[in-house]
């Protein structure tokens, strides 16, 4: 899809991508760290909170692909 919504948040290193349209609310997210993903905040993915390691590994286990992330450019 051309027009999807695509929201970015990096935390210097890594930046993470949400696809809300992808998202199923699994909650794996939330489950896994809560100090990053805060859906009753603005904004909700607040990626300095957590090591680009802790990251990567949480979004892989995105059960619908809604999250991604890819590498800064150093």
């Amino acid at each position: 899809m051309a027009n999807e919504i695509r929201k970015e948040y990096t935390n210097g290193e890594i930046t993470v991508v949400w696809k809300p349209g992808k998202c199923i609310h699994a909650g794996n997210c939330v489950k896994t760290l809560p100090e990053v993903y805060k859906p009753k905040e603005k904004p909700w993915i607040r990626p300095e909170m957590a090591t680009s390691e802790a990251l990567k590994n949480q979004i892989e286990k995105c059960p619908s692909g809604a999250l991604a992330f890819y590498e800064n450019a150093k």
